[in-house]
């Protein structure tokens, strides 16, 4: 249950809107919602600031409707990631106002926009490698956009064509969070680590020739890289890496109003 509304429950209790009981019922479904092959933390909200994050691979359409279902029901955002087309049509057949992502295969309910950012707020900015790391970083970038944080894209600068790299230095250098997403030997995150003096997010990609060892050989490079404020998470994890960069940028800007 979001914290909003969790305040206009109380809310109504005290007006006498709501009776005890029914709120107390309410209630009682937090922490967690038993569906037999799911428990679904509707307490995450309140702990973290943000709702539990549905993962639909390896899953049923069965099962990540009703899943979907049940936090629609409870929240005003709800985000699943790794959602196949199918699966997508399936879920957005039975929940229209979802929307579905292609390229990232993000799949959003959202009831309730969140406040609009000032043009100065902190940001963070989403770099790949190659165009077919794309996929990756938009998983990032979009993660990003859903939790209310700003973002700035470039795509297609790795470090095969570095001056491409260098022609983003001032939005780089203006940057308070960059998520780097790169295949192949994953060079990206170091060079852009030796560049910027913010925390670097480096997110390595199964895109690569044998030697790539899908994803292998970019994430031992970025574990060892000799760049300064690195940190790396699993291969293809776009969406950990979004996460990271949102929890850095909300508690820059929670510093910034006081």
């Amino acid at each position: 249950m979001d914290p909003e509304k969790i305040k206009q429950l109380l809310k109504n209790v005290q007006a006498g809107t709501v009776d005890v009981d029914s709120a107390l019922g309410q209630l009682r479904r937090l922490p967690f919602e038993d569906l037999g092959f799911a428990h679904l933390d509707t307490h995450r909200a309140l702990r973290q600031g943000m709702p539990e994050v549905v993962f639909c691979q390896n899953k049923t359409e069965e099962q990540a409707i009703e899943i979907m279902e049940r936090l629609w029901q409870k929240h005003d955002r709800v985000l699943a990631t790794r959602v196949s087309r199918d699966m997508a049509e399936a879920i957005c057949t039975h929940l229209p106002e979802a929307g579905y992502s292609s390229d990232s295969r993000l799949l959003t309910l959202i009831r309730t926009d969140l406040p609009e950012l000032p043009k100065d707020a902190p940001y963070g900015m989403v770099l790949s490698g190659g165009t077919s790391d794309q996929p990756v970083a938009e998983e990032a970038a979009q993660t990003l956009e859903f939790f209310g944080s700003r973002i700035e894209r470039a795509y297609d600068v790795g470090v095969a064509g570095i001056h491409r790299l260098l022609n983003q230095s001032e939005r780089l250098f203006n940057a308070d969070v960059v998520i780097t997403v790169a295949g192949m030997e994953g060079a990206l995150t170091s060079v852009v680590a030796g560049l910027v003096a913010c925390p670097v997010i480096g997110v390595p990609t199964s895109v690569g020739y044998g030697a790539n060892f899908l994803g292998l050989a970019p994430l031992l490079s970025m574990l060892n890289s000799c760049a300064l404020g690195v940190a790396v998470v699993n291969i293809d994890n776009g969406f950990g890496a979004g996460v990271y960069a949102h929890l850095i940028l909300r508690r820059i800007q929670k510093r910034g109003n006081g």
